[in-house]
């Protein structure tokens, strides 16, 4: 079952930062469909936050089509969202994590890190 952490430092709302955690867990594959998620009640006793915020989050993943709510039984992965399968992501992850590894050893500190990222990712082409 998927474990909610939230960062209170990253400027991103809560409830964002719940749905984004979802759609990453489906496209890695630590999520498939069928799995369930925790209740409201248990993300709000695991990461002491506003049972509406975890409201808001599975609605938006419900609009989304990513999951369902079953009365009575909780709630479900109905679909992973659209992208490489995980084994994909899987490879794609290890190649960023050793490029990192090799930033961390030439002298970059994590802010120095992102901002390449950054840079990459707005780069046209």
């Amino acid at each position: 079952m998927i474990v909610f952490r939230l960062n209170t430092h990253s400027g991103v709302p809560p409830y964002l930062q719940i749905v984004q955690q979802v759609k990453q867990a489906l496209q890695v594959g630590l999520l498939q469909e069928g799995d369930q998620l925790p209740t409201v009640k248990e993300v709000v006793a695991h990461i002491a936050i506003n049972p509406n915020t975890v409201f808001k989050a599975y609605r938006e993943l419900e609009m989304l089509g990513i999951i369902e709510g079953r009365t009575g039984s909780g709630t479900f992965v109905k679909k992973r969202p659209v992208g490489p399968s995980p084994k994909v992501q899987e490879a794609l992850s290890n190649q960023l994590e050793s490029w990192i590894n090799k930033a961390r050893k030439a002298g970059l500190d994590e802010e120095s890190i992102e901002a390449l990222v950054r840079i990459a990712l707005n780069k046209k082409g």
